[in-house]
Order: structure tokens, then sequence, then C-alpha cells
């Protein structure tokens, strides 16, 4: 039996394979559990069209993320935050509490998105690193200042 895998099946192959495998395994395991789907011209068809819809709207997506990347480049955000006399914080900044920031400023970022290179327990400039669509990442900095009492 000639089947088209929809997911990564360890040993059999990766999503998009076309691949032969045993009748009982396609009809008992493979196609119940939605791994994949009878090999025949519909579904060929059908598979290489969604898989060009997808491409499409990856690329659009990475086009979109480079421009994103590029308005990051040089960006500086300040922040005030309350701080003792050797400039330690009181408490430190979040991915959290970035992201919001970013809102802020027009850039919608989930927290997950967003790496401290270093975390952040003191005045200064640090570097945050932000994951966008697919490979493409953009660094900008963030300026901590002591808030005046």
């Amino acid at each position: 039996m000639k089947v088209i895998l929809r997911e990564n099946v360890p040993h059999v192959g990766r999503i998009g394979d076309v691949v032969k495998v045993a009748d009982g395994f396609g009809m008992n395991y493979l196609l119940p559990r939605n791994l994949a789907m009878l090999a025949n011209e519909r579904n060929l068809g059908q598979f290489k069209h969604n898989q060009a819809v997808a491409a499409k709207r990856l690329e659009r997506a990475r086009a979109d993320s480079v421009a994103v990347a590029d308005k990051l480049k040089g960006f500086k955000l300040t922040l005030t935050k309350h701080a003792g006399e050797e400039g330690k914080l009181f408490g430190s900044v979040t991915t959290r509490e970035l992201a919001d920031l970013m809102g802020d400023h027009g850039f919608v970022f989930d927290r997950r998105d967003l790496t401290i290179v270093e975390p952040i327990k003191e005045l200064g400039e640090f570097e945050v690193v932000a994951k966008l669509a697919g490979d493409v990442s953009a660094k900008f900095a963030v300026i901590v200042q002591a808030a005046e009492v």
C-alpha cells in the first residue's frame, strides 16, 4: 500500500514522503491516526497544492519578518526601574515586561519570542534577541535607567 505521510513517523519517513508500507500497518495504524493518507492521484494533487500554499504563506511571513528586523536594527528601548545605590535593581527585567513595552512602540511580540542575552538585574544597556518567523531574528538594545524617587 502506498501512502503520503502527514506527520513524521519514526522508521517510516518524513512529512510529504510517499512510502510503501504493509497493508495492515497502513490500515490499522497510519490511516486511523491521521498520520498518512492513501497515495492516489487526487490526494497527491491536493497535497502538492497544500504544500504550495504553505510555501507562499511562509515566504510572505519571512518577508514580513525581515521588514520588522530592519525596523528593530538600531532600536533602543528605554525603561525606568527602581534601583539601589549601587545600581542593582529591585527585581529584574522580564521578557513579559519587555514584550508589553515593545507593544507600546508598535511591535507585537510574545514573551517567548524574546531572549535576554544576560539577566537584567542592574542599570545599564543590555542586548535582547527577538525571534521572528522562520530563521529570522533581530537584536535590539534595552537601556535600564534608575527611577527618580
